[in-house]
């Protein structure tokens, strides 16, 4: 397990990393940095990317800990993982990357950062249409099948009692 912890905190740091803090911060402006600190809204802006990170940080551990495997495609989990936030959406940790993006275009009121989100939602979207789903029905077949009838894709709705 050390491993895996070990292979998802350096995927973790080069590509959720990437996405959605180096990049956000690439695009930020520099007036709107100097000024995102003084405003109570922009400070609010930081519930929605720490709530991010938590959800990602939580999702990761989970794939390494229950799943048997990475967030990284080419380590993918060896068990389907379907519980802690995988019983409220099928793509918490993409929802947590989301977030994250989301606060800081909140928090520098950065319409550039709010367009890259928008990309960002449609490349995750595409890949998880494209390739994630497509590969976790051949890797999990009806047990997969089930979950997708019994938990949203990206909105997160409460689990039935």
């Amino acid at each position: 397990m050390f491993w895996r912890l070990i292979k998802t905190a350096i995927f973790t740091v080069v590509v959720p990393g990437t996405v959605a803090i180096y990049m956000p911060q690439t695009l930020r402006s520099r007036v709107a940095a100097d000024h995102a600190s003084r405003s109570v809204s922009s400070r609010a802006s930081l519930v929605p990317f720490l709530c991010g990170a938590i959800i990602y940080l939580w999702c990761a551990c989970d794939f390494a800990v229950k799943g048997l495997g990475t967030p990284a495609p080419i380590d993918a989990p060896r068990v389907l993982v379907v519980k802690g936030l995988y019983r409220f959406t099928r793509n918490p940790m993409y929802v947590g990357v989301a977030a994250m993006i989301a606060g800081q275009a909140g928090y520098y009121r950065s319409a550039s950062i709010g367009i890259y989100l928008l990309i960002v939602l449609l490349a995750f979207h595409a890949f998880v249409r494209l390739y994630e789903e497509p590969a976790l029905r051949r890797l999990f077949g009806e047990q997969y099948e089930v979950y997708c009838r019994t938990v949203p894709r990206w909105l997160p709705r409460l689990p039935h009692a």
